[in-house]
């Protein structure tokens, strides 16, 4: 019999029809769910402390032997909304980027889109947003419901899957859902049930969970933004970026 599960729910918009599959179709006692940002996802399950969680694809590397579970994704074929650079002048005229570094995949496609993209070298520097308010003059790496709130802020506004999609003709996958240990194949079963469940549910999920957006614009990013299926497109951008990312990137270049 399979233990109770320790899930890593990351608690942005775009994973609240995932939450709300969860709660409605797994059963009592069958997962324990921890919500926090894409990288405390990753260190929980380094570290352990997660069976299961929204794995950020520049992270996955940090597992060693990671296993993905689930043909549901964070990701998109077209602009994303919620990974942004934002900026007060072009961005060839860019010399520093704040970066928010909740998410390491969007740190990791930044400092690519810069090198390969861009051709720019600017300087990489985190970014505390709950110290610090925003310059809209200023350049930042913004992820998440960050960017939603704040990207139409900025006069100029860098979708980065987007800038993805047209320099590599394929999709982007942000994060997906991995395990850290081997699970029963009937919970894995159970659990992608549940998720289908909820993709397919986004409305009630919108009503259900308080996210702080209007509901017709949370909808609409739900379904027109985010492309929640790991389908073969999705796979091959990942294995893509996987890829680029080791051999484009030295460590020392790696704002983590």
């Amino acid at each position: 019999m399979q233990d109770m599960v320790r899930i890593a729910a990351i608690n942005y918009l775009n994973t609240i029809p995932f939450l709300y599959g969860l709660e409605a179709r797994m059963a009592p006692g069958e997962i324990c769910m921890q919500f926090c940002t894409p990288s405390v996802s990753a260190a929980l399950l380094r570290e352990g402390k997660a069976d299961v969680g929204i794995m950020p694809v520049g992270a996955l590397s940090d597992l060693k032997h990671p296993s993905i579970v689930s043909d549901f994704c964070i990701g998109a074929t077209g602009p994303v909304a919620s990974v942004l650079v934002v900026s007060g002048r072009p961005i060839a005229e860019v010399d520093e980027i704040l970066l928010d570094v909740d998410s390491r995949t969007s740190v990791l496609l930044t400092q690519y889109l810069c090198r390969e993209k861009w051709h720019i070298a600017p300087r990489l520097k985190p970014f505390d947003f709950s110290r610090e308010a925003l310059d809209p003059s200023r350049c930042y790496l913004l992820i998440g419901d960050k960017a939603l709130r704040h990207g139409g802020e900025f006069r100029h506004v860098y979708d980065l899957a987007s800038e993805w999609i047209a320099l590599k003709h394929l999709p982007f996958v942000f994060a997906c859902w991995t395990a850290s240990r081997p699970l029963e194949p009937s919970f894995i079963e159970s659990f992608n049930q549940a998720l289908e469940y909820g993709i397919r549910h986004i409305p009630e999920a919108v009503e259900k969970y308080d996210h702080q957006f209007p509901r017709e614009y949370a909808y609409r990013y739900l379904r027109d933004n985010i492309s929640f299926t790991l389908d073969s497109e999705k796979r091959a951008g990942l294995s893509e970026f996987r890829r680029v990312a080791l051999e484009k990137l030295t460590p020392r270049e790696c704002v983590c």
